[in-house]
This record gives C-alpha cells, structure tokens and sequence, in this order.
C-alpha cells in the first residue's frame, strides 16, 4: 500500500482519489475477506478469528490447537476481539481493535483514516464507524470524479456503544463512556463524568 501516493495523501486524512487502483484492489481483498468471514458463521473461534486477521491483514500465527475446545476457544480471548457478523469493513488495514472487545451483527466500517477500538469494548448490532469524508461543495465533490477524505477516530477502552449508534469521521470516545442507542456522535467527544 506505501507504493500508492493516494493512500498516504488518504492516511494523513489530506484530499485523494479513490478510484486509485492500489486502493481499488485492497478494498476488493477487504470485501473477499468479509465475505468469507460472514460465510463462517457456525466456525469454530479459531477459525472466525483466522478469518478476521485475514480482514485486518493481520500476520500473527493462532497459538497451537488445544484439544479440548472451550480451552481452545478462550486461548485467544487474550489477544483478539470477539466478532459477530455479518460485518464490512471498507480497507481492514486502518482498523485496529483490541482484546475482550465484542463487534456485533451488522457492523460497518470506513475505514480510511485509522479506526481504533480498544480493550473491553462493547458494540451493539447496527454500529456504523465512519471515518470517510467528502467535500460539501458539490461543484468540489463532482460524484465519482471528485476526491475524499478522512478522520482518524479513536475508541477507548471499557466503552459500551449502542445498536444503531453511528460514530462520525474525527471523533474520539473517551474511557469508560457509553453512547446511547441510536445516537449520532459528530464533532463532540465524549469522556466518562
């Protein structure tokens, strides 16, 4: 991916064209990739969190196979979230999560800044993560042939996100807090009081 100016330009959240081919063939390897993860869902934990390295492209080798599965399964409740999909993520290379989180059904994620999801962090069915942005000027943002751009958005750990809530491009989710279902968070971060 470092080989494409576009997605550096779209990494530092600057104006890029996203019908860039490099761009093009990851977000098709994120697509296949969520579509054989949705396609899994009576796998084993082993083989959904395979499935979800592949969409993070996520290189680490699972830990041996223990032969009693309940112990098999809880070996990796230290180093990967526990995913429930369907989910679609747009790139997977810009999503971080971190362990004992919970994504649930239906998540969707634009990922084209950094997403980071901490540790211990709840999502409900329907969330929506959407770091992508595009121009307010139609004149600018011409349909297909105009650029876009993004926000990196953070989550930290202990949070519990609603169903439905939609988290929007540049926020950040502070420790401890909980969105309310169906909620729409914009410009406003939200802290613990």
């Amino acid at each position: 991916m470092t080989s494409s100016p576009e997605w550096s330009k779209m990494l530092r959240g600057e104006w890029y064209h996203a019908g860039d081919d490099i761009l093009q063939e990851n977000r098709t390897r994120c697509r296949k990739a969520c579509e054989a993860f949705n396609a899994a869902r009576d796998a084993s934990r082993r083989e959904k969190v395979q499935l979800w390295r592949n969409i993070i492209n996520d290189p680490r080798p699972p830990p041996p196979t223990h032969p009693d599965p309940k112990t098999d399964e809880a070996l990796f409740d230290s180093t990967d979230p526990y995913v429930d999909g369907p989910i679609s993520i747009d790139h997977g290379l810009n999503f971080q999560v971190g362990k004992n989180s919970f994504l649930n059904f239906n998540l969707l994620v634009l990922d084209t800044c950094l997403i980071t999801v901490g540790e211990n962090v709840l999502f409900g069915p329907n969330v929506g993560l959407y770091g992508a942005l595009h121009p307010m000027d139609p004149a600018e943002r011409r349909g297909l042939k105009g650029p876009e751009a993004g926000k990196e958005i953070h989550i930290e750990d202990d949070v519990w996100i609603g169903a439905s809530a939609t988290i929007l491009a540049g926020v950040r989710v502070g420790r401890g807090s909980t969105v309310g279902a169906c909620s729409v968070v914009t410009r406003v971060s939200i802290y613990l009081t």
